[in-house]
């Protein structure tokens, strides 16, 4: 059956070579190229988007000899970053904006009705075919939409990718400076319960007095409660490292280092801070292509705020009882009697005119983390090397002195041990020290690459009238 006259042949043509030309396809990869490439520029480390059982043995090969022996840093990001759920399933977002994209790319669907009318004893038939000609029309413009909304969909993911990896740096080295802090906790409780037991013993002999006996089992007692907690907190911060690693089962006792990473000789220089985290961090490139997208959206608002449903039809009739054949179309357009699109543009340029102040506020505030990331790493690292080369150190040659004190049987015991309780601050406040230190230093780094934490959140959708008006 023929519903095109010759007449029209060349239009079918052209519809024909638009939708070919038009038609969107899935990429190998869904984007995810992208996403490795950026991750891998702003901290050098591979991800992986597990998808199927290959990709899982992939990970489970790459984790298990890291896993084997102590975890370093770098080995808990990496295994964070290959084997971590959450991240995982922040991925699929991926697989719904490109079929969002692919989606722009595609016009309707035709309609065709068909209708048989009859008279007394004649017969009419009536054949149609719709085609969605607004949608081809604005169909750039809706591709360049679902376009950036496809690439902030990759920002979003990579972001979250460094997120992960900020989260599980600090994890780590809270987890190790908990376990240290428990192990020497451990030797001062052991150094305590002997003390006490003295105590007692020299009371009962008659050669100390009740008052010092009740000091050492102040102290006893007080060490105890601070083991208790050093061990639960050494517990609470290894399951937070675990979690962020996606371990369980045997994989979830691995072994951690017995201390912290030494200080660095020398401090980081600030450089060109504000120029890299301006043209680096996520964030910022997010609320960029944020605004990019907003704007197409208005442009294309604004063109469809008159007509937003414009449909061309081909009409055949024919009469079973008559030779001839009724040939036509039919243009259908609704009129802007009642609605002139004029909220549609407000809309739209209220939310414009909101990505803009929003895309200003977090390229300020990305000024402002990367100074105030910089001066906590500075202070951290200050802080860490006078308890290393000025605290410690002094506390040592005190213990020294009066070890020799003690030897010339110029000092009791007592008060040789009475001097070593003067310590445990100090060493705690060291390990504690030298734990900030190496979380300002993901800090500063998270700054100057990824996303600030507490950002206004960034939506899927790119803004209004992404398309024009289904009909």
């Amino acid at each position: 059956m023929q519903f095109f006259s010759m007449s029209l042949r060349p239009i079918a043509v052209g519809v024909s070579l638009l939708l070919l030309s038009g038609c969107a396809s899935f990429s190998s990869e869904g984007g995810f190229g992208s996403v490795r490439s950026m991750t891998k520029e702003r901290i050098g480390k591979d991800v992986a988007w597990v998808k199927s059982d290959a990709d899982s043995a992939m990970v489970d090969r790459t984790i298990e000899p890291l896993l084997a022996r102590p975890l370093l840093v770098d080995d808990a990001v990496t295994i964070a970053l290959l084997n971590n759920k959450g991240l995982q399933a922040e991925y699929a977002e991926l697989g719904i904006s490109e079929a969002e994209l692919v989606q722009a790319g595609r016009l309707s669907n035709p309609l065709f009705s068909f209708g048989r009318l009859s008279r007394g004893g004649e017969v009419e038939i009536e054949r149609q075919l719709m085609l969605p000609v607004m949608g081809l029309l604005t169909m750039p413009v809706a591709k360049r939409i679902a376009r950036r909304s496809f690439e902030q969909a990759q920002l979003r993911a990579a972001g979250e990718a460094l997120s992960v990896a900020d989260n599980t740096r600090r994890a780590y080295f809270s987890a190790v400076a908990a376990q240290e802090s428990a192990t020497y906790m451990e030797q001062v409780k052991l150094a305590a319960e002997a003390s006490a037991e003295l105590a007692v013993r020299m009371v009962a002999a008659g050669n100390w007095s009740k008052l010092h006996l009740a000091r050492e089992q102040a102290f006893y007692a007080d060490v105890v409660v601070q083991l208790a907690r050093a061990m639960q907190e050494r517990v609470s911060q290894r399951e937070r490292l675990t979690r962020l690693m996606g371990l369980s089962g045997k994989r979830a006792a691995f072994t951690l280092p017995n201390r912290l990473p030494d200080l660095p000789k020398t401090p980081k220089e600030p450089g060109e801070l504000e120029a890299d985290a301006l043209k680096n961090r996520l964030d910022v490139l997010m609320a960029r292509r944020e605004l990019a997208g907003l704007a197409d959206s208005l442009g294309l608002t604004r063109t469809t705020r008159f007509v937003n449903v414009l449909d061309v039809s081909y009409l055949r009739n024919s009469l079973a009882e008559s030779p001839t054949k009724e040939t036509g179309y039919e243009i259908e357009l609704q009129i802007p009697l009642f609605d002139w699109g004029g909220a549609r543009v407000a809309r739209a340029e209220a939310m414009y005119m909101q990505a803009l102040h929003r895309t200003a506020e977090i390229t300020v505030n990305a000024r402002s983390e990367v100074r105030e990331a910089y001066t906590g790493y500075r202070s951290t690292y200050d802080i860490a090397k006078h308890y290393r080369d000025e605290v410690v150190p002094i506390q040592k040659r005190i213990s020294e002195e009066q070890l020799l004190r003690y030897n010339g049987m110029l000092i009791s015991v007592f008060e040789l041990i009475a001097d070593s309780r003067l310590q445990v601050a100090s060493v705690n406040a060291s390990i504690e020290a030298l734990r900030d230190f190496w979380m300002a230093e993901s800090a500063l780094q998270m700054a100057q690459t990824g996303r600030a934490a507490g950002a206004v959140p960034l939506g899927r959708k790119s803004g209004p009238a992404a398309a024009p008006a289904a009909h």
